[in-house]
């Protein structure tokens, strides 16, 4: 591990939480989830949850700690890349319309339609007509997509300036991490409070009583991910729902079956166990 990548760890502030204590709660509270999701597929719900905030507030590790036991057929993560030069010819909203939950489906967006009063309105992507035409449409939009069934939930994942600094340096020393750092990410830190006005005017535009806001401290991720998650159970009036008793049942063995020797050719190099 490289010596800045170490002096980083070692002036880190500690979680609150134990490793133990974290593991503990993560678990009853991922046990949970499994209820949600039954109950969801089971009344055929359709659930929405945006995750926006700063880069490196927290947003992926929380959503990977959301779906990390549930069913992918069920719970699926969307994750946008930049526009393509068609989608931009395109209401704005079109290209996030086919990733809404259908029925019996929970849908997690790694950044949303808001990247329009965020990133775009920060790097000049898109113009100040092009924003406020979003601050128009996107409080009706919501609205159009609770009265279609669809439970919104928009979580904010919010970390201090001295916080991203760190977590920017891990990523920069950290070869595992450095993927997750882009040129982007880079210029967030220079216009640090652009991106704070930026903030400020997307909840003054869009905290709406349909679908409010909600902002997660992100400063200790362990307390972030089990207090985001605490949250999105209470917002949800899931019940159990009834499951008939598993029974594994006998094999069936056949007599005249001879199980074939394959080639060694075919089977993977054990080069880890004995």
């Amino acid at each position: 591990m490289p010596e800045e990548l170490l002096e980083i760890y070692a002036e880190s502030p500690r979680s609150q939480l134990s490793r133990s204590t974290y593991m503990r709660e993560l678990l009853i509270l991922q046990r949970e989830l499994i209820k949600l999701q039954d109950w969801v597929v089971h009344s055929g719900e359709k659930v929405a949850i945006i995750f926006e905030g700063r880069d490196s507030a927290g947003k992926g590790g929380a959503i990977k700690r959301i779906t990390q036991r549930l069913n992918p057929r069920v719970a699926r993560v969307v994750a946008l890349n930049k526009p393509t030069e068609r989608e931009k010819s395109q209401w704005y909203f079109q290209r996030y319309v086919p990733h809404l939950p259908s029925g019996g489906e929970i849908v997690l967006f790694d950044r949303s339609w808001y990247n329009r009063s965020g990133v775009e309105s920060v790097m000049g992507f898109a113009s100040d007509d092009e924003v406020e035409q979003f601050f128009q449409d996107v409080p009706e939009f919501e609205r159009m997509l609770v009265r279609s069934g669809i439970r919104l939930i928009k979580y904010w994942f919010s970390i201090t300036d001295e916080e991203q600094q760190r977590r920017f340096k891990m990523r920069i020393y950290d070869p595992l991490k450095q993927w997750k750092l882009s040129p982007m990410d880079l210029q967030a830190r220079v216009q640090w409070e652009q991106y704070t006005k930026a903030k400020e005017l997307t909840f003054e535009r869009t905290n709406i009583p349909e679908a409010p806001w909600f902002i997660v401290a992100g400063n200790d991720k362990k307390v972030a991910r089990l207090n985001c998650i605490s949250h999105l159970l209470e917002q949800v009036p899931y019940q159990d729902v009834p499951h008939d008793p598993i029974e594994l049942p006998e094999r069936v063995h056949n007599s005249n079956y001879e199980r074939q020797v394959l080639p060694s050719e075919l089977y993977v190099s054990n080069r880890y166990g004995k």
